[in-house]
């Protein structure tokens, strides 16, 4: 052994093998692992797409069948809304008429009845609560069918609308509700109003005013009101079309048959 020379142990030794089995290998080995190490990563990368698409695909075929029972619900209601509106509406005409007559003394019976049906809404409400759901917790975006986004949105577009009208009919009643007031006896109408709704009143009780200035100011009124439940109508009949046309559509896109 030359002087100062250090002897080699078991480790350097060892080291020293797989260095050389290091050098030993070719750069055909490196990329063959680098790509069987990619290849792995990328198809769990699609195995993992595939099933959140999956998901997301059963999550939007569930808010579709809980759309169309929203919208078999809206369907109902309106047609309920539909008749009630019906019933008010005549009654308007026949409080429009007795004003217009001045046949008030011998019919404080009808005018009372006809006068507190007046001022009582009927409104229409749209069962949105699937919705709702989707627009607040951002899942419109699941709906991946443009053309079924934009006929929802349409709908939902056509209740907003419908909104503003009973706003305005709002207004309206409460601009109505003034000249009841001055008119009608508010202790008959208490006895008028029962659990299951109005009722006429027994005999013709005297009016609080037969004031002709007032009758007049009440007829503007019941003619306004009567032009917003015309429009009101003729909207609830278009939403009701529009909801079963967005029944059909989605029932066949989505083969829920």
């Amino acid at each position: 052994m030359e002087e100062n020379q250090v002897p080699k142990t078991e480790k350097d030794l060892s080291n020293i093998e797989v260095i050389s089995s290091l050098k030993k290998r070719n750069w055909s080995t490196y990329i063959k692992e680098f790509f069987m190490l990619f290849l792995a990563v990328f198809c769990g990368f699609l195995a993992e797409n595939y099933r959140e698409s999956r998901v997301e695909k059963q999550q939007e075929r569930q808010f579709i069948q809980s759309y169309i029972e929203d919208l078999k619900s809206d369907t109902a209601s309106i047609r309920q809304v539909l008749e009630i509106g019906e019933l008010k509406k005549s009654k308007m005409d026949s409080l429009m008429l007795l004003l217009k007559n001045q046949t008030i003394q011998g019919h404080e019976n009808e005018l009372y009845f006809f006068g507190r049906i007046l001022v009582r809404g009927f409104s229409f409400r749209s069962n949105d609560r699937t919705f709702s759901q989707l627009k607040n917790s951002g899942s419109i975006r699941l709906i991946r069918n443009e053309q079924v986004t934009d006929s929802i949105m349409a709908y939902q577009l056509l209740v907003d609308q419908l909104e503003t009208n009973y706003e305005d009919e709002k207004i309206e009643r409460y601009e109505a509700l003034n000249y009841i007031i001055q008119i009608f006896d508010p202790f008959v109408f208490n006895e008028m109003v029962t659990e299951t709704g109005i009722r006429r009143t027994s005999g013709n009780p005297p009016l609080r005013s037969y004031d002709p200035s007032l009758q007049q100011d009440l007829a503007h009124w019941a003619h306004q009101l009567k032009g917003s439940d015309y429009i009101i109508s003729a909207k609830l009949k278009r939403l009701n079309e529009s909801a079963i046309e967005l029944i059909a559509m989605l029932t066949k896109e989505y083969n829920l048959e």
